[in-house]
Formats: structure tokens, sequence, C-alpha cells
């Protein structure tokens, strides 16, 4: 079932969600979800998802992490997967399911603002999807509330650019052939919001959260040879957000982005230094006052180059 999202402070990540980016990673899935899937399943293992346990994933996109986490808590237990992009929902929906006793949902909502849940579920989990909250303490604040008491929360978020030879690498090569590429601001929404540990510490405190644990991660990841490399790295991470501003540009740098890639190429084919948070947190164990969503957003969505 479609759902029509409310207005929200979330409303330029909606947008950029459910045009050209989410349809961007709806059409090169497979490819993607090999890429992350080996640090989606550490922070899964860090969660020991239960049989009979019902999970929240944020951010579920193309439902790759959802059904992997349904697989655990099989067969009594049951997964809701949300998301902002429709397009990316709609791939979630049509993927099959390994076994017939998977129970999950997917529903297109902020997770921000929605509502999601009061006390409804053991745990909540994300794959590189709470780096684009407008107002992260309110969101987090929101998914503490979907917990029962003592539910716990891990997730997997990018930390910095230089950590991450496999997004900074093709955006290095082709630096020299396309317009100067702005730097982010560090905590505007986007794939590195959540690249400094303490900034991570402080929202989940501040929205509730106690027994915090941030803890890196480090794996070489990749798709395959370095002709399947390229085309992802042409549209996805920082490059392919430069590139989706000067399309016309990408036969250009081609050539260049292809020549950085062949450097990692291994016998299991192009493998790049991945680096990551897997982050750790518990709601209290007795029911507590829940902290009042913050009414300063910011600068909602500021759709910075570096976007995914």
């Amino acid at each position: 079932m479609s759902q029509i999202l409310e207005p929200s402070s979330n409303a330029a990540q909606i947008e950029y969600w459910n045009a050209i980016a989410g349809e961007t990673w709806a059409k090169f899935q497979e490819l993607l979800d090999r890429q992350i899937e080996p640090l989606g399943l550490a922070a899964i293992d860090a969660l020991k998802p239960a049989e009979g346990e019902h999970i929240i994933d944020i951010g579920c996109g193309c439902g790759r992490s959802s059904l992997a986490l349904a697989a655990r808590v099989a067969p009594t237990g049951s997964v809701v997967g949300v998301d902002l992009s429709k397009p990316m929902l709609e791939v979630a929906r049509r993927r099959p399911r390994p076994a017939p006793s998977l129970r999950v949902d997917f529903r297109q909502l902020d997770a921000q603002t929605g509502d999601i849940g009061r006390g409804v579920f053991d745990a909540a989990f994300s794959r590189f999807g709470v780096m684009f909250f407008s107002d992260p303490a309110a969101a987090f604040a929101n998914i503490l509330a979907s917990l029962k008491p003592g539910g716990r929360l891990a997730f997997v978020c990018w930390r910095s650019l230089g950590e991450n030879p496999w997004m900074q690498a093709p955006l290095q090569a082709a630096l020299p052939l396309i317009p100067p590429v702005t730097p982010p601001d560090p905590t505007a929404p986007g794939p590195f919001a959540f690249a400094d540990a303490n900034r991570i510490r402080s929202i989940l405190t501040s929205a509730g959260f106690v027994s915090v644990t941030i803890n890196p991660f480090d794996a070489r990841i990749g798709v395959g040879d370095v002709e399947q490399s390229l085309q992802l790295a042409l549209k996805v991470g920082p490059l392919g957000a430069a590139l989706r501003e000067h399309s016309d540009l990408s036969g250009k740098v081609a050539g260049a982005v292809k020549q950085a890639l062949s450097k990692y190429l291994t016998p299991d084919g192009v493998l790049m230094p991945a680096a990551v948070w897997i982050v750790q947190a518990h709601n209290p164990r007795t029911r507590r006052r829940i902290p009042v969503m913050s009414k300063r957003h910011g600068s909602p969505g500021q759709r910075m180059p570096f976007g995914g």
C-alpha cells in the first residue's frame, strides 16, 4: 500500500529521495547491496536479533536489510521497514521472500516526525539510513519512543570521507576535470553527518538513549570488476552527486576514475577500504519521560555535493 508523506521539516530530503537519488539507488540496488552488505551484516550481528522479536528498520531503502533482519527473527518475529523513498520501497515490495515464514512490512513515512508506534518494538536498526534527518535529536527521540523498555538500537554509519577510499578515490580522480566541489557542512544531512563519534553520542543521549557504544569497523568492499565499479562510482557517492549536476562530464572523467579504481583490483574484483561506526544504545529499562522534540530544524535537507 502506498502512503502519502505528511509535510515535515525533512521536506527537502523527501523530495530528494523521491526524485533522482531514490530512482538511482533503486536502479543500482543490486550493485549497492553487494557493496555495503558486509557492513550491514556486521551491524545486524551487533544487534543480535532473536527469534520472535519485532524490529523496525529505519531508512530501509530497497529492503535488503529488512529481509536479513526478518530471517533472524522468523518465524514468529516481524520487521517493519520504513523509508522516505517511494522508488526504493517499490523495489523492496517486489523482492521475493527467501522463505514464506518471513514477516516484513514496508511503509513510506518519515521516521523523524511520523507515527512509528509507541513502545511496540524490541529493537530498531538502520543500515546507513539515519544520517539524513534535519533534526537528529527529534528523530531519535521518536525512535526511542517506539521501543519497549530496554529496547535496543543498532545502526551503521559512515566515518569521514578521508577514511573511505571507495568514495574518496573516484572523486579525487575526477576533481581536475569537473567544476569545483564545495565541501559540505559536516553537520548537514548527508552520508557523513555522523562521522564525528562525539556528535553521535551527544545526539543519542539528548534523545534519551543510554549505554551508548560506538565502535569502528573496517572492511574492504566492492561490487565486482573494474567496469562494474566504474558504473557505480559515476552514479552514487560524492562523485555521483557531483555528476548529477554535470551529467555531460561523465564520459570525460570515466578514464581517470577507471584508472583510480584499477589500483584496487584483486583476484576477487575491485576491493576498496571502507570505514564505518557501528553504534548501539538502549532504551532505559523503566519508562521515563521522553525528551520533548526539538523545534529547531536548522536548514533541512541541504543537498550538498557529497550527497548519497
